[in-house]
């Protein structure tokens, strides 16, 4: 005679875990069925591996479209150590029984509905945990307003004892019963529509799973899945009405993978409809079987001590105490997390916030990264990578890691080159930091995070291409071909010259020349010039080919100096301002290349601007006569200054060509105080409400200077009354140039200029 057994389980549940377990080996079925993807039977024996490192997670997609098709759709359906799911794969590959999952097909979950693209599926909790939540429930029922909090108490941390299941089987019978005799027509709070629809499909195919598997002659089945479904699938139910509910059910094509998985992931904050709030702490307790709040806050005295922070034993036991005592006062059955932290916060840490955030995430969260084994499927996108990661030696994290890369080293270079690769297919593996590339050019910073969606943007990405280089090289060519701007083609060329993709430069150049030589917005020859600088300056120490960049460059440098009078003459506020980054970058990325040809034709092309300053705004006019100042261009700026702050002029031109002018930082203020005093008795001068309307515009101006800047131009100011300015301009005359001569020969040198 049969014997059916259904373990109603709490999912990502450290006690419920060991009493599925214990109840398993004290059971010992002939067949266990868990509530899950039956799509992953064929994969499930990969688990019993030793490959196979938790937390891991069941991976369902369609298979890769055409490029450019968005109609995807993926689930996953997680596992950690101290999931009941995975303790009870374990059990049934150790125990040499049949394991097979028994929820509704993921093809049947999956079928395209204009939802979002990728949505994290719990092992079976779809609903209960967030949406129906008869934890909640029952908590409030016993006078808790933590359903967490509840089940620790009831199940988690539960020492022995009877096995909980048949408790709470019974609870969910009551409240399904509760649940069913609401008027027809009403549901509770927050139930999408359709819901309940398809709990009574996932339930009938967990029903019409156990028939067959019954029928096939095993005489004793165990069946785990999520408390909510147990009464349901105990329930005497005709497979004709089974199989009516489940008849016509629309389908999707799909395929089913391992991929790795993070304790972050299985956090609910991150999300995750069945999360947990401390997976770190779960996986403690359910490792730790014995004294876990002692290792767990002698863990935490070790973090501490890592940071270099005195807690010695005695803090330790102190701690321990403290929780014990925090649990017995609030009745619970062993101190939970809300304790444990109570007490690492007043004894271990001294009432600091700071070092509590450090454990709660090196411990409460506990992020870590799964792994899966060499015989996991996977597309050949993924194995590629996988096989370039070990090449390279770097190996995933789930914790934010810094990479210092020196591009003069073969292996960094290509550690370079795959990491720019994946950027370009989406895959931001490794995020470039901009504070950790100067213009030496050989030196990168990236900070490097394994997620588990990447997985997914791999699957995605694997109809580009079969490697990491031909999906990359496939899709650039097609960014340059859909590219409608002439800045976007530039970013396209650098990220392929970044990533040595000499196969795509051809088709992206071509496409660059042709909408460079057509398009006549100057603003857009601008924007373009930056990136294609960089590319140029970069690609030399990456020892990839330039030459068809720079031939563009050349033509963008010309057309750009022929163009720019005309176009940056008669512009309003908004277009000054806009005009005033395009000259900025410019000036920068010509800097940068140091072409001294295009940058006499740059100088040349500001001189003659500021010639005619009538023909200008005055934040454009104030910053091409900085430019120049700096490039030791112009002579004549204090009577430049004088003349435009001068009474005559409008306030608000003047403040605009004072924002000009000082815009990038304040060290000419420091350095030249005849023009600190222009500024400071123009400002002094202007009448009260003159004063007001261009107050905004100076505290731009002003405000962005660095604390050690505004405070050495204050000082400088407090100063002014007691050396008037032709005193100012007598101590600048007096120079010793011999005393001068050493550094100014060690500068001329250091910047490669000729010396007298």
């Amino acid at each position: 005679m049969s014997h059916v057994e259904v373990y109603g389980i709490r999912h990502h549940g450290p006690g419920s875990a060991r009493a599925l377990r214990g109840a398993l080996e004290e059971f010992k079925p002939d067949a266990v069925l868990i509530e899950g993807p039956p799509e992953a039977d064929p994969i499930v024996e990969l688990a019993g591996e030793p490959g196979m490192v938790p937390p891991v997670a069941l991976l369902a997609y369609s298979p890769a479209p055409a490029p450019g098709d968005g109609d995807r759709k993926a689930a996953f359906w997680p596992f950690a150590e101290f999931s009941p799911e995975w303790q009870a794969v374990r059990y049934a590959l150790g125990a040499g029984v049949p394991v097979r999952f028994c929820d509704l097909p993921a093809a049947n979950q999956l079928v395209p509905s204009g939802e979002e693209e990728a949505r994290e599926q719990p092992s079976g909790e779809a609903a209960e945990g967030i949406r129906l939540d008869p934890l909640g429930w029952l908590a409030k029922a016993a006078g808790y307003d933590d359903a967490e909090r509840w089940w620790d108490d009831v199940v988690e941390h539960r020492g022995g004892g009877p096995s909980p299941f048949p408790a709470i089987a019974e609870a969910m019978a009551e409240l399904r019963e509760q649940l069913a005799a609401l008027p027809e027509g009403s549901a509770p709070a927050g139930l999408p529509p359709g819901h309940l629809r398809r709990e009574e499909q996932r339930e009938a195919h967990m029903r019409r799973t156990l028939r067959r598997t019954l029928k096939e002659g095993h005489e004793r089945v165990a069946v785990v899945c999520g408390a909510w479904h147990v009464p349901a699938v105990r329930a005497r139910v005709p497979a004709a009405h089974d199989d009516r509910t489940l008849r016509g059910l629309p389908k999707a094509r799909i395929a089913m993978t391992w991929v790795p998985w993070t304790h972050g992931r299985l956090a609910g904050r991150s999300g995750y409809g069945a999360g947990v709030r401390s997976p770190g702490w779960y996986h403690h307790l359910f490792a730790a079987r014995d004294r876990p709040i002692e290792r767990w806050l002698t863990a935490a005295a070790r973090v501490l001590r890592e940071e270099d922070l005195h807690v010695s034993s005695a803090h330790v036991i102190e701690a321990v105490r403290l929780a014990e005592t925090l649990a017995a006062l609030r009745g619970r059955p062993l101190a939970g997390l809300d304790e444990v932290t109570e007490a690492t916060r007043a004894v271990l840490c001294e009432g600091a916030d700071l070092p509590v955030e450090l454990i709660q995430r090196r411990m409460v969260v506990g992020e870590r990264l799964g792994a899966v084994p060499e015989r996991t499927p996977m597309v050949p996108l993924q194995r590629d990578l996988q096989a370039e990661q070990r090449r390279l030696r770097l190996k995933p994290s789930a914790l934010d890691k810094e990479q210092d890369l020196d591009l003069r080293k073969p292996t960094d270079l290509e550690r370079s080159r795959l990491l720019h690769r994946l950027r370009l297919l989406d895959v931001d593996w490794g995020v470039p930091s901009e504070t950790g590339r100067s213009k030496g050019t050989f030196r990168e910073t990236w900070t490097l995070a394994w997620r588990p969606e990447f997985d997914i943007e791999l699957i995605e990405a694997s109809a580009w291409g079969t490697t990491v280089r031909g999906a990359t090289t496939a899709r650039a060519e097609a960014l340059a071909a859909h590219a409608t701007a002439l800045a976007d083609l530039t970013s396209v060329a650098e990220r392929c010259l970044l990533a040595d993709l000499g196969d795509a430069l051809p088709t992206v150049m071509r496409a660059l020349a042709d909408r460079a030589a057509v398009d006549t917005d100057v603003a857009h020859l601008m924007s373009a010039m930056p990136a294609l600088v960089r590319a140029l300056r970069y690609g030399d120490v990456r020892d990839t080919s330039t030459g068809p960049l720079r031939t563009v460059v050349d033509g963008l440098v010309v057309r750009i100096c022929v163009g720019l009078p005309p176009a940056i003459t008669g512009l309003d506020d908004d277009a000054a301002r806009e005009f005033l980054g395009h000259v900025d970058a410019v000036h920068s990325a010509l800097s940068l290349l140091a072409d001294e040809g295009h940058v006499e034709r740059w100088r040349r092309t500001l001189e003659s601007l500021v010639a005619r300053p009538e023909t200008l705004h005055g934040l454009i006019e104030g910053r091409l006569t900085r430019l120049l100042l700096d490039a030791g261009r112009l002579r004549d700026v204090q009577g430049r200054m004088a003349r435009a702050v001068s009474v005559g002029t409008a306030p608000d031109r003047a403040a605009a060509w004072v924002e000009g002018f000082l815009s990038g930082g304040g060290l000419i203020l420091m350095h030249d105080e005849a023009l600190l005093h222009l500024v400071n008795d123009w400002i002094s001068g202007l009448p009260d409400d003159s004063f007001t309307d261009v107050l905004p515009l100076l505290r731009r101006t002003f405000g962005a200077y660095a604390d050690a800047e505004r405070r050495s131009i204050g000082e400088r100011l407090r100063r002014l009354d007691e050396a008037p300015a032709h005193e100012l301009d007598r101590a600048e005359d007096a120079l010793d140039e011999t005393r001068a001569a050493p550094a100014a020969d060690t500068a001329l040198r250091i910047l490669g200029w000729p010396r007298p």
